[in-house]
C-alpha cells in the first residue's frame, strides 16, 4: 500500500475521532502549538456524560475550550478531568478551584512519563510531504519521543494527528511519517498570535544587569516575557551569541539580522539555533519556516543537562515568583496555590552549572502588589508551606533583581541571606534583616556585626 493510499484510509472526521475515546483512556496532546485544536477538545468534551475516568493532558493551554471552564470541570468531574505538565495562565483559575491536577515532570524527561500513561495521543501536524513525511510545526516538545516510547512499549493505543495546513514547516528532527499514526483529521487552523512584550521600566533595569553577565561567543537560554524583551533590546553590541534553548526567543530574528547572534562559536549546530517548540508573532513563524537555521528538535534532546553543559559559557536566563533567603527558588507556585510548572529551568539551571563558563540566572521583579495595593518581597523568609521548590539552592546562582544581582554559588546560607536582603526591596528589608537575624546567627551578634 502506498503512504498515499494508507492515509487515505487513515482519515477520519474530528466526531469519529472524538468516538474513539473510551472511559479509562489517558488522552494526551502536543504542547501549546501542537495541541489539538479547539474544535477537536470540544468533540470529546462534548462526550463526558458517555464516559467514566479519562483524563485530558495538555501543557501550555493557549487554546480555547470548555476544558478550562471551572463550571464545565465541575459538571464533568469523574468523567472526564484535566491534567496537565505546564500550566499557562489560562489554567490559573481551574488551579485555584482544584480542577486542575498537575504532573510533576522535568522538560527532559516529560515524554517518559507521558508515554507510561497516554493511551491516545493527539498532535497537530502540516499535510504530508510528497515522501509521506508530517512535519510537527512549531511544537515538537514531547510528542515524538511519547509516540515511539508509547508504541514501542505497547500502552499508546492511538496515535492520532491533526492536520493543519496553516501549520509553518520547521526543520530539525521535526519530521513523523504518515505510517506512525493510527488516524488523521484534516482540520485547518490558524496558529495563535502571541504578541510581543512591552518591558517595564523594572523589567528594564533586570534586564540591565543580565546583559552585564553575556560576554561574547556565549550561548543563551531565554524565554518569554517582558524581562526577555528588555534582553533583546538592549544586547547591541555583544557579537557571536549562540542559541541553544527550550524556547526561540521572540526577538530572535532581529538578533540574527543584526548579527547578534551567529551561532558560530557553539561546538554543536554551528550556524543553527536549536529548540523545542516556537510560539509568537505571525513574523516569527514566517521566519522560521523552512529556515535551516532554525531547527526544532525533542525536549529530550535539547533539554539534556548533560549535552546543555558540553556548550562552554551557557547561560541560562529564566524568571521566578520567590526566593528564600537560603537561595531555593520556585517559579511553580505559591503554597498549594499553582501558578505554573517548572517547565525547562532546573535542566536548564543544572547544565549551566555543568558548563565550563557557564551559570544561571534567576530574574524575579523585587516585590509583588497585593490587592490592597501594599507590597508583598519576592524574597522571603521561608517559603510558604506547600511551596513546590522548582531549584534547589545548590543549584541557585545568579539571582537579579531591579536593585541588583546576588551571585550565591559559592556563599554559605548566612551570606546568602545577606547578598539577597541587599537586592530586595528597599521597604521591606526590614522585615528580612528581622528574619535574618533570627534564624542564621546567635543572639548577641549586634546589628553592627549584620552590616558589615
Amino acid at each position: 500500500m502506498s503512504w498515499k493510499d494508507e492515509y487515505q484510509r487513515k482519515l477520519i472526521s474530528i466526531n469519529d475521532a472524538a468516538k474513539l475515546v473510551q472511559s479509562g483512556d489517558y488522552v494526551a496532546t502536543g504542547l501549546g502549538p501542537g495541541n489539538c485544536s479547539s474544535d477537536v477538545y470540544n468533540a470529546i468534551l462534548a462526550r463526558y456524560e458517555e464516559l467514566e475516568d479519562v483524563i485530558m493532558f495538555d501543557a501550555l493551554q493557549i487554546r480555547a475550550s470548555r476544558l478550562l471552564n471551572p463550571e464545565f470541570l465541575v459538571k464533568s468531574y469523574g468523567h472526564i478531568n484535566h491534567q496537565t505538565g505546564y500550566g499557562h495562565k489560562t489554567v490559573r483559575k481551574t488551579y485555584q478551584h482544584k480542577l486542575c491536577d498537575y504532573l510533576p515532570s522535568n522538560v527532559v524527561d516529560c515524554h517518559e512519563k507521558i508515554s507510561r500513561r497516554a493511551s491516545i495521543f493527539i498532535a497537530q501536524v502540516t499535510p504530508p510531504t510528497k515522501d509521506g513525511y508530517v512535519n510537527l510545526g512549531l511544537s515538537n516538545f514531547y510528542t515524538i519521543d511519547s509516540i515511539s516510547f508509547g508504541k514501542a512499549s505497547g500502552k499508546l493505543r492511538l496515535a492520532i494527528a491533526e492536520v493543519n495546513e496553516f501549520l509553518p514547516v520547521v526543520n530539525g528532527n521535526n519530521w513523523m511519517h504518515v505510517s506512525e499514526f493510527d488516524y488523521f483529521i484534516e482540520n485547518a487552523t490558524p496558529p495563535l498570535i502571541v504578541p510581543r512584550s512591552t518591558p517595564t521600566e523594572v523589567e528594564k533595569a533586570i534586564g540591565n544587569y543580565v546583559l552585564e553577565l553575556i560576554n561574547d561567543g556565549d550561548t543563551i537560554q531565554m524565554g518569554i516575557g517582558g524581562i526577555t524583551e528588555a534582553v533583546v533590546a538592549g544586547i547591541e553590541g555583544k557579537h557571536d551569541l549562540g542559541v541553544h534553548t527550550e524556547m526561540f526567543p521572540i526577538g530572535l530574528p532581529e538578533l540574527i539580522e543584526k548579527g547578534i547572534v551567529t551561532n558560530a562559536r557553539k561546538p554543536f549546530h554551528k550556524g543553527i539555533t536549536i529548540a523545542t517548540f516556537c510560539l509568537g508573532e505571525q513574523s516569527m513563524y514566517d521566519y522560521v519556516e523552512n529556515n535551516p537555521a532554525c531547527q526544532l528538535y525533542p525536549a529530550s534532546y535539547t533539554n539534556n543537562p548533560a549535552f546543555i553543559a558540553q556548550h562552554p559559557n551557557m547561560k541560562a536566563i529564566n524568571m521566578a515568583i520567590n526566593c528564600d533567603l537560603t537561595g531555593q527558588i520556585t517559579s511553580e507556585g505559591i503554597g498549594s496555590r499553582m501558578v505554573s510548572g517548572v517547565g525547562g529551568q532546573l535542566d536548564f539551571m543544572i547544565g549551566a552549572q555543568l558548563s565550563p563558563g557557564g551559570f544561571g540566572m534567576t530574574l524575579i521583579t523585587s516585590s509583588r502588589k497585593r490587592d490592597d495595593g501594599s507590597l508583598i518581597s519576592s524574597i522571603v523568609p521561608d517559603l510558604p508551606p506547600g511551596t513546590p521548590v522548582t531549584v534547589p539552592r545548590h543549584y541557585a546562582q545568579f539571582v537579579i533583581t531591579e536593585y541588583g544581582v546576588a551571585d550565591l554559588r559559592y556563599k554559605s546560607i548566612t551570606e546568602r541571606a545577606k547578598a539577597l536582603v541587599a537586592i530586595a526591596h528597599p521597604d521591606l528589608r526590614g522585615e528580612l534583616r528581622d528574619s535574618m537575624k533570627k534564624n542564621f546567627f546567635p543572639g548577641f551578634v549586634s546589628d553592627l556585626v549584620l552590616d558589615k
